[in-house]
């Protein structure tokens, strides 16, 4: 299982090394947060800590929407955590818009992302709860 298991975690990590390998010129300028980094200066000072800590804050609870919904299989508390998620996003996206307009708008694939997740975790926590929603074996019907 070892080897199997490592090539699918590694796989969907290719394309987007490859990417940085063959255009590494390219991409710095790509990247929402790095743009609002740079913007402010660099460096890790005070006007960064709202900008860049909304920032930190979306990847904490990004990670924690896939622990509750892939290893603790609550997708009532991964819905939770994308609906507050979903809210951090639209406000960082406000609070960089003045910065920097490009990096606001880098966000808007990742709202839509998120409304598709939240869709799937609505679903799944809602096909726990409801005993109706719950697929049948084929030739058989629920009450």
């Amino acid at each position: 299982m070892w080897p199997q298991g490592a090539i699918f975690v590694a796989l969907p990590h290719l394309g987007p090394v490859l990417v940085w390998l063959l255009a590494p010129h390219r991409i710095s300028g790509c990247y929402a947060s790095y743009l609002v980094w740079k913007d402010l200066g660099g460096g890790f000072g005070r006007p960064l800590a709202l900008p860049l800590g909304l920032y930190a804050v979306q990847l904490a609870i990004s990670w924690t929407v896939l622990i509750l919904l892939f290893a603790a299989h609550t997708p009532g508390l991964a819905l939770l955590h994308l609906l507050l998620l979903y809210g951090l996003v639209v406000s960082t996206a406000l609070i960089w818009h003045p910065i920097n307009k490009l990096a606001a708008l880098l966000l808007l694939p990742y709202l839509a992302w998120l409304t598709v997740t939240a869709s799937i975790a609505y679903h799944l926590w809602r096909d726990s709860l409801c005993s109706e929603h719950q697929p049948q074996p084929m030739g058989q019907k629920s009450d």
